[in-house]
């Protein structure tokens, strides 16, 4: 049986619902000890138990058995640690994740970004950075994994039009989603996402470059993460975050903290995508025809009463869920369609 040290993990997210998974595990090496992952790299991973940290590789039963899973190991994992000749740190064992973030990349690949988190903080700055289609990527990302979002709006005090976007947002976005404006520095955001930073918790920054999650992290955990500006001419961040990291709070609370992310897909399907367009769904039933687009079909009840753009964003992700999810055949097929549908409508246009 291994030894738990429930307060000092738990500065580093430890959950009773994560420490009774250990009373499956039948077989455990001599001095084997529970670590979460802070750090990954290519070759090996940063693991805290909780007192110290140590750099750890991942025994081959471990690669094995996350190869057959189809899940990385991510920042945020509970994994097994065992000493071996010259105090050599070893990945033995994966719990099983209670949540787990990923996305999808342009090709369909799924890629791992955090594990075990509690809430998301979607942050955006309210300068160049706002944008609302975005937004509710990150809430279909966080959503379809079963973590509670909470809105972070940064550059409260150099913002643009701060009132009138805080208003969009307000009529755009679910009205369970909370959202905060705020100046990233000193100890506002401490103050204001107190309610988020009990101990044992987990949350994970959202948002990308130059939004200023890095800020965000430094102020909610006394850390001293590199930070940096938008770059001059295109106002788009700079990538000062370039691998995902875990900090602990004061509170007692960890963040995770991300690099940018601007080309990528929600790991999520068409269920969860509904669940965080509920709105939209809910409407629907009041349509004329059971399969109704929302298009140009009579008898909609979702034209009109919900935003234009915020409805197209949801077409848009319904159809890359369908994609991610088709076969390589099916996505060959289905591009042959379209390129007969496209060569059809520019014929006709010549004819005109």
């Amino acid at each position: 049986m291994i030894h738990i040290d429930f307060e000092s993990l738990r500065t580093i997210g430890l959950t009773q619902s994560v420490a009774s998974q250990l009373a499956t595990i039948n077989e455990l090496a001599e001095g084997t000890r529970l670590a979460r992952v802070t750090e990954i790299h290519r070759d090996w991973a940063v693991v805290h138990d909780g007192a110290l940290e140590s750099r750890a590789r991942s025994l081959n039963r471990l690669v094995q058995s996350l190869q057959a899973g189809g899940d990385a190991l991510a920042v945020g994992d509970w994994v097994l640690v065992e000493t071996h000749a010259h105090d050599e740190q070893w990945l033995s064992e994966r719990l099983p994740p209670v949540t787990h973030l990923a996305r999808r990349t342009s090709d369909g690949r799924r890629q791992s970004l955090a594990s075990n988190v509690d809430t998301a903080l979607l942050v955006m700055g309210l300068d160049h950075d706002f944008n609302l289609r975005r937004l509710e990527r990150y809430l279909a990302l966080a959503e379809s994994s079963g973590v509670e979002p909470v809105v972070v709006l940064t550059k409260a005090d150099i913002g643009v039009d701060v009132e009138d976007r805080m208003r969009q947002l307000t009529e755009r976005l679910p009205r369970r989603v909370q959202a905060f404006a705020l100046n990233a520095l000193g100890d506002e955001p401490a103050r204001v996402l107190a309610p988020w930073l009990a101990p044992g918790q987990t949350l994970i920054l959202l948002g990308t470059s130059g939004a200023g999650k890095s800020t965000l992290t430094n102020a909610l955990s006394s850390s001293s993460q590199e930070t940096g500006g938008v770059r001059r001419g295109d106002n788009r961040g700079r990538h000062t975050t370039t691998a995902r990291s875990l900090h602990q709070c004061p509170s007692g609370a960890c963040i995770i903290d991300t690099p940018g992310l601007r080309s990528w897909q929600p790991d999520a399907d068409e269920e969860a995508l509904a669940a965080s367009f509920d709105d939209i769904g809910e409407l629907a039933r009041h349509c004329q025809f059971r399969d109704c687009a929302h298009e140009e079909e009579p008898g909609c009840a979702v034209r009109g009463a919900v935003d234009p753009d915020r409805l197209l964003n949801y077409r848009k992700l319904l159809r890359d869920a369908r994609r991610s999810q088709q076969t390589p055949l099916e996505r060959i097929a289905d591009r042959n369609k379209w390129k007969v549908i496209i060569k059809a409508h520019h014929a006709k246009e010549r004819q005109r």
